[in-house]
């Protein structure tokens, strides 16, 4: 009797992009895309359910949830499920933040297909995947006391972290207060926070920099 494949689930809003990760992955003798969805609700539906997943393979960029709450929302529903971020966001920035939320991985859009397919099985036995610079930057933290490599970002809160992430994906105070389930007071409070500790003058500064902070490559 052959061997089960481990089933993969792919969230992202690009068609396309799931098109050409299910198409590589299906082609593995031991893995294969059993769902796909275009946002976090629809994956959230689909593992409540009762739809079994060995591995959700998701970005941090999503149309409506944000993503960061996406996987804690799945590691709720079910704590032991292992998610593997694939994303176009500069991994020095947002690799350790997706660890915190949950995530066991996290692999830039950029990368070949192998190391892809690399770090899916690295997950899937257990462990956490990064890639060689980025695992050295985390243990140098580490030995050095810090958590991240920029100071200024690192002074943020994790929920103030999110907030600037949907800032830059283009979303207004109204729209992130919806897709995180706060008030808008929250939301703009959460705004002055961030314009404090970055040091930034302005909403439009603060516009430009997480603009530029979501478009680092």
């Amino acid at each position: 009797m052959p061997a089960l494949k481990a089933q993969v689930m792919l969230v992202d809003d690009h068609a396309m992009l799931r098109h050409g990760m299910a198409m590589l992955i299906n082609l593995e003798p031991d893995m294969e895309v059993f769902a796909e969805a275009g946002d976090g609700e629809e994956a959230l539906a689909i593992l409540k359910a009762g739809h079994h997943a060995d591995i959700v393979l998701m970005d941090v960029s999503l149309k409506t949830l944000s993503g960061f709450e996406v996987i804690k929302s799945m590691h709720i529903l079910i704590p032991a499920l292992p998610v593997l971020v694939v994303s176009m966001h500069d991994e020095g920035v947002y690799a350790e933040r997706a660890l915190r939320a949950g995530a066991r991985g996290y692999v830039m859009k950029q990368e070949p297909g192998e190391v892809l397919v690399t770090a899916i099985h690295e997950v899937l036995r257990g462990n956490i995947y990064l890639s060689k610079p980025m695992h050295a930057k985390l243990l140098n933290r580490v030995a050095a006391g810090n958590s991240e490599a920029e100071p200024l970002i690192s002074s943020l809160t994790p929920s103030e972290f999110e907030v600037l992430h949907l800032i830059g994906s283009g979303h207004s105070s109204q729209e992130i207060a919806r897709l995180l389930n706060r008030s808008i007071k929250t939301i703009e409070t959460h705004r002055f926070n961030i314009r404090t500790k970055l040091n930034l003058k302005d909403g439009a500064d603060l516009i430009r920099y997480a603009t530029h902070l979501n478009e680092a490559q």
